[in-house]
């Protein structure tokens, strides 16, 4: 299993139509691909020096493959559709791979 994570940071000002977005459209638009089984959506505890609030978005995935997948069918589109926050928000992705999962 694999989780494609992406940390986010947003401005303040728009925080809330954000994660309106994030939750109403975003999450259920990468759900809808059928390439990830599930999403957690986090808000980051830590005060960043730069400002603004952060989350991190997890999607879980059963193979890289079907990660890479994601990429080459889906990504472009999904990303662009962000670009009505443009400016407004600094984002970073990796890839985690599940090692084991306990509890």
């Amino acid at each position: 299993m694999y989780i494609y994570n992406v940390t986010i940071n947003i401005e303040e000002t728009i925080q809330d139509e954000w994660i309106n977005w994030m939750q109403t459209k975003h999450i259920p638009d990468m759900l809808a691909t059928g390439k990830f089984s599930k999403a957690l959506m986090s808000k980051v505890m830590v005060e960043e020096d730069m400002g603004g609030i952060t989350y991190s978005v997890q999607y879980t995935t059963n193979s890289k493959a079907t990660l890479q997948k994601y990429y080459d069918e889906d990504a472009t589109r999904l990303r662009a559709e962000s670009n009505r926050f443009a400016g407004k928000f600094v984002a970073f992705r990796t890839e985690l791979e599940i090692m084991s999962e306990h509890g």
